[in-house]
């Protein structure tokens, strides 16, 4: 797992990129403040070798909640910049900074 972020000089957005191995998995996406926790709204591609890739503009200097959903099941990231409890799903959340 990994993210990488790509802050633009133009505008206070920062590109980050969400990137999962799932090589057995049918459909990844990425779900979070950022997005409604909607499973729409952000999918992520499969690359050939196995990894599911995406990106979404976050606004600068702002912290985002997120998961991965691979198949139906919610998958925290390794490479979250911080962990956060979530009462609402009894679960820590992954976190961005940007």
């Amino acid at each position: 797992m990994a993210i990488t972020k790509q802050y633009l000089k133009s505008k206070p957005v920062c590109k980050v990129t969400f990137s999962i191995l799932a090589e057995d998995a049918k459909k990844v996406s990425v779900v979070g403040s950022f997005n409604e926790w909607n499973a729409k709204a952000t999918p992520l591609k499969k690359l050939k070798n196995g990894t599911f890739k995406g990106t979404v503009d976050l606004d600068q200097d702002n912290s985002y909640e997120f998961k991965y959903l691979v198949d139906d099941a919610f998958v925290n990231d390794d490479a979250a910049d911080a962990y956060v409890w979530n009462d609402f799903a009894s679960a820590d959340n992954s976190v961005v900074n940007v």
